[in-house]
């Protein structure tokens, strides 16, 4: 257990920028979607999304907005930027050749 929160935290950043770089999301729906696309692998509380959120925004890779519905609540919604897009295409890289070299280990050797 200890080790998949090791790999989570440094897949944090880049697991929320690829989520929120296909439509703009609040917080609760942020959770509940990575838990669904990940086949609930992902179980984010509050106290490890929102810290997170909120260091993307301060490093300007992402954008919060409140949001007023129709049932007069306000939702804060969190959009990509263009920083956030150049920030996530290169971890994408960087995560793909990491997973590349990882699992040319993992196959048996061919000798």
């Amino acid at each position: 257990m200890k080790h998949e929160r090791e790999l989570l935290k440094g897949s944090t950043d880049l697991l929320l920028l690829r989520l929120i770089s296909f439509q703009s999301m609040y917080g609760y729906q942020i959770i509940k979607e990575l838990e669904k696309r990940s086949n609930g692998y992902f179980r984010f509380k509050e106290g490890t999304l929102y810290p997170a959120l909120h260091r993307l925004e301060r490093n300007g890779l992402i954008e919060g907005k409140w949001i007023k519905l129709h049932s007069g609540l306000e939702r804060r919604y969190y959009l990509i930027t263009q920083k956030g897009h150049k920030a996530m295409a290169e971890r994408l890289t960087v995560w793909q050749n990491f997973s590349t070299a990882v699992d040319l280990i993992m196959q048996p050797s061919s000798r």
